[in-house]
């Protein structure tokens, strides 16, 4: 049977599906990735499936169960490289892949992966302002 590789990249995990996803190979990566994920601590898993033609409804749920798995590992789920086609797909068939972000490609994938959430106060989306960043505007 083949194996997706899992290859790492600093805090992230990246998984480039390059093979036709069977849907033996699609249980065997979740439970490669989960390992992985706890052998490595990462925080971020991107799945590049810009070389799948076609996604079926085994393979979406996957992914989602997927997301799932990392999510409780502590690792977010960024899914990139998605053809139109397969989000056409992915749609009509009821697929909202919960828990998964998505990018147009792995390096904006790398991107949204890198991004730190900001702190609001009294919920306002301006991140707080402590003084501490010496970069930052102060205004009087």
């Amino acid at each position: 049977m083949e194996r997706v590789p899992v290859l790492k990249i600093g805090d992230i995990l990246l998984v480039s599906i390059q093979i036709d996803m069977e849907d033996q190979v699609a249980l065997q990566l979740q439970e490669d990735l989960a390992e992985r994920i706890v052998a490595t601590g990462v925080h971020g898993v991107i799945i590049d499936i810009s070389a799948l033609d076609i996604v079926d409804s085994f393979v979406g749920r996957t992914i989602a169960a997927i997301a799932s798995v990392s999510r409780v590992l502590d690792a977010e789920t960024v899914v990139v490289g998605m053809r139109p086609a397969v989000a056409i797909t992915l749609v009509e068939l009821g697929l909202s892949l919960p828990g998964v972000r998505t990018a147009l490609n792995v390096e904006l994938g790398i991107a949204l992966l890198g991004r730190r959430e900001t702190v609001t106060i009294d919920g306002d989306d301006e991140p707080a302002d402590d003084g501490s960043d010496p970069a930052a505007v102060h205004t009087s």
